[in-house]
């Protein structure tokens, strides 16, 4: 009885074991397909589900999208802060020139004038306020030349005068003085002025290679003795058409941040004894790069908050070895609108039948005259005392043309 209880009791435990696993994988089965059959009986389960599915891939798919706003958004407020910056700087430049304004008004006003305007006007006086003044650069050596524009586009005595009075266009011949104190080319010039009075004496000393500090100067010397809405600078070898001039700068008087010229790039010059070397031109990048866009510096113009800009920053601008790359320089960073005319750079007539389609003699027959004339080969008229006269009879306007000009 014993061993048959002991034998019945191992075989039954043996097989509850079995009868367990069987019935739990049983069940499993089971209970599986029950649940898919009832999942997708109902509705409402199956519609969950979907909804999981594809509420899963969306998240998927909204990633991409969502990591490209965000980068939008960055770049939005970048570009926002960048903006804000320039407005910032123009408001401070502005806010400096208005600085500058009032103590020239305050000092106009109580009859106090800096010592620099006592030299120019020989007595205290207000700044008389006028549409633009011309500064024609010239040296102590150029007197033929400046006799050349006397004779030609410049008005000389009283109507000099009465150009300045009536249309608010002043001309004057730009110069400085020598390094010896009162020497015998200071005192040609000095004669030379008491005889036409169209001379603007500059703070000073006169030298090729000064030509970035002497253009400082004239800007600073001239807003100081003008209240103008325009300043312009010109070579003595370059022919101008005032009444052009003047029309053309009458489009742009009720903007600010003006700078009107031919504007180029030419090449940054780094070869020792070539004309026009540059010889910071490792500033400019790699050798054979090209410089930033200016106006070529045989003319150009620039509206007043500009030339006061120089005269404020006059101690800090830095000065390159050619002055109009110079003068681009100190606009770098500004929100100036730099106004691309080519009818500041036309050519001279010329002899050679491919160029005469080029030139300011065809298009003064055509009726639309050039603001100013001058050959690129020459950096200015070639031969200018000798072909001045000629430049003016075919690409002059008329004398009566300045007179007549709405400004």
């Amino acid at each position: 009885m014993k061993q048959r209880t002991s034998t019945t009791t191992k075989i039954s435990f043996k097989w509850i074991l079995f009868l367990c696993i069987s019935f739990f994988t049983l069940g499993a089965l089971f209970g599986n397909r029950l649940w898919n059959a009832t999942t997708s009986n109902n509705p409402l389960v199956s519609k969950n589900r979907r909804e999981q599915e594809i509420g899963s891939d969306d998240c998927d798919n909204k990633k991409k999208p969502a990591d490209n706003d965000v980068m939008g958004q960055v770049l939005k407020t970048h570009e926002a802060i960048e903006s804000l910056d320039k407005t910032v700087a123009m408001l401070q430049m502005k806010l400096a020139v208005s600085r500058r304004n009032q103590e020239m008004k305050n000092l106009d006003a109580t009859g106090v004038v800096s010592t620099l305007a006592l030299a120019h006007n020989g007595s205290q006086s207000r700044r008389p306020k006028v549409f633009m003044v011309i500064g024609i650069n010239t040296a102590f050596s150029s007197r033929k030349r400046r006799d050349s524009i006397r004779e030609t586009w410049m008005p000389q005595g009283n109507k000099l005068v009465k150009l300045e009075r009536e249309k608010g266009i002043v001309i004057r011949f730009m110069i400085g003085h020598s390094a010896t104190s009162n020497s015998i080319l200071d005192r040609a010039i000095d004669s030379e002025d008491a005889e036409h009075k169209d001379f603007l004496r500059l703070e000073h000393v006169e030298g090729y290679h000064e030509l970035s500090a002497k253009t400082k100067t004239y800007f600073s010397t001239a807003v100081t003795k003008w209240d103008a809405d325009f300043y312009v600078k010109v070579d003595d070898d370059v022919h101008v058409n005032l009444g052009k001039l003047a029309a053309t700068l009458g489009r742009h008087r009720y903007k600010t941040g003006v700078y009107i010229g031919c504007m180029k790039s030419g090449p940054v010059l780094s070869k020792k004894y070539v004309k026009y070397r540059e010889p910071e031109y490792w500033k400019f990048g790699e050798v054979g790069n090209k410089y930033f866009r200016h106006a070529t510096g045989q003319i150009y113009a620039i509206s007043k908050d500009l030339a006061d800009y120089i005269a404020i920053n006059q101690p800090i601008l830095h000065k390159y070895a050619n002055e109009d790359v110079s003068l681009g320089s100190w606009f770098i960073g500004l929100e100036v609108e730099h106004v691309d005319d080519r009818s500041m750079c036309c050519r001279t007539p010329a002899n050679h039948t491919l160029l005469k389609n080029r030139d300011c003699e065809r298009k003064t027959q055509e009726g639309n005259t050039c603001v100013a004339s001058f050959d690129w080969s020459c950096s200015g008229i070639c031969k200018s005392v000798e072909r001045m006269q000629l430049v003016h009879l075919k690409c002059g306007e008329g004398d009566a043309v300045v007179w007549s000009a709405l400004i």
